[in-house]
């Protein structure tokens, strides 16, 4: 199976949540086959290799679905 994206950087940023606390999250910055660079959050909870994959491939398709229109 071709690889639908490639990661171009991944930053560590953290934010005020609606509760009050801190949260932290990744923002990958990403390259889709077809050309288009767009940027991805995911929780820290979900920052490994085998939750982020699913997440940046769907994003990384459905770019490459409307850029095709």
């Amino acid at each position: 199976m071709a690889v639908a994206y490639k990661v171009l950087k991944i930053d560590e940023l953290a934010r005020v949540s609606a509760m009050g606390g801190i949260e932290h999250y990744y923002r990958h910055t990403i390259m889709t086959k077809g050309g288009t660079v767009l940027t991805v959050d995911i929780d820290a909870k979900d920052f490994s290799a085998e939750a982020a994959a699913p997440i940046l491939t769907k994003r990384a398709t459905d770019a490459d679905k409307i850029l095709s229109l």
